[in-house]
């Protein structure tokens, strides 16, 4: 008779965690509605979504393909950093991470481009030093060097962590346009 109050226990346990998911899984859906409306018509809302996204801890997939429309339409370099660092870090995410990169690198400055060059796992290197040269930036271009010499492949902090050097990896945003 014993074992009887402890099934009973599990059950509820049971039950009440399906009633958590359920809970959870609504509340993702109700913020992932308000974040995909933000960013189909509010311009330059790209990093104050991804900031409510990350805040809210997910969303779905059809949130994320409107945050990067929004990068798209604004040819917004910083929003498509954002983006495209999360997008290097969840692979299954249903967003273009190269569109996202050549933009910061096109339309992005040299700290943009610097941070892609640290931050990315693969970044395409070859593409930022020719940015990064043709500025004539001497700060840019010695910031770039320094890193490239000691990680000449330009793997990205990623790979440098673990391999025993430490870099700081620090959010490319300005602060301003979240809230």
């Amino acid at each position: 008779m014993s074992n009887q109050p402890n099934a009973q226990q599990n059950i509820d346990q049971e039950v009440t965690q399906q009633a958590a998911i359920e809970k959870r899984r609504e509340h993702l859906k109700n913020e992932s509605t308000r974040i995909t409306e933000i960013a189909s018509s509010e311009p330059n809302s790209a990093l104050k979504c991804i900031h409510q996204l990350s805040v809210a801890g997910g969303a779905t997939e059809s949130t994320y393909v409107a945050i990067e429309q929004r990068v798209v339409a604004d040819q917004d370099a910083a929003g498509a950093y954002h983006l495209a660092l999360l997008a290097q870090n969840t692979p299954d995410l249903p967003i273009d991470a190269r569109q996202l990169i050549e933009l910061v690198v096109n339309k992005g400055d040299n700290a943009q481009r610097l941070a892609l060059l640290k931050n990315l796992p693969l970044p395409p290197v070859d593409m930022i030093k020719e940015y990064i040269l043709a500025s004539n930036d001497g700060d840019a271009i010695g910031q770039m060097n320094a890193y490239l010499q000691i990680n000449p492949e330009g793997y990205g902090s990623q790979h440098m962590l673990a391999s025993g050097q430490t870099d700081r990896i620090v959010p490319l945003s300005s602060g301003n346009n979240l809230s």
